[in-house]
């Protein structure tokens, strides 16, 4: 059987352009991309914890260095600058390989520079 988990994250990015007639997707700074293992035409997920908004498009490069993450085409009606997101990508593999599996788990600031990585989320308490 397949299972599907969560393969990486980029926690609370900070949208830096929102552009509607820019061809869709979503342009994230190329060192992040690398960082979290997110491929370039990959699938993401979109969640705005700004205003609620969950949405899918695919990753494009942005320039490395430049800390952009520009919401492009329809989904730029998503989210505006200054909104902060959790990009997620996930991967569908056999239930023995996802026993031994990790996510990579990328934490941002304010100015989507990295302050800490992890492959485990801290179990939730009451």
């Amino acid at each position: 059987m397949q299972i599907t988990l969560l393969k990486c994250k980029l926690h609370r990015a900070c949208v830096t352009h929102a552009e509607v007639d820019y061809e869709g997707s979503c342009a994230i700074d190329s060192d992040l991309l690398a960082r979290a293992g997110i491929r370039e035409y990959e699938q993401i997920q979109i969640y705005n914890v700004t205003n609620g908004e969950r949405f899918t498009t695919y990753a494009i490069r942005a320039e490395a260095g430049s800390r952009i993450i520009s919401v492009n085409g329809a989904a730029a009606h998503k989210a505006a600058p200054g909104d902060r997101v959790i990009i997620c990508s996930y991967a569908s593999m056999p239930e023995a390989e996802a026993d031994r599996f990790k996510p990579t788990l990328v934490y941002l600031d304010r100015h989507n520079q990295v302050i800490r990585s992890g492959d485990t989320i801290p179990v939730q308490v009451a």
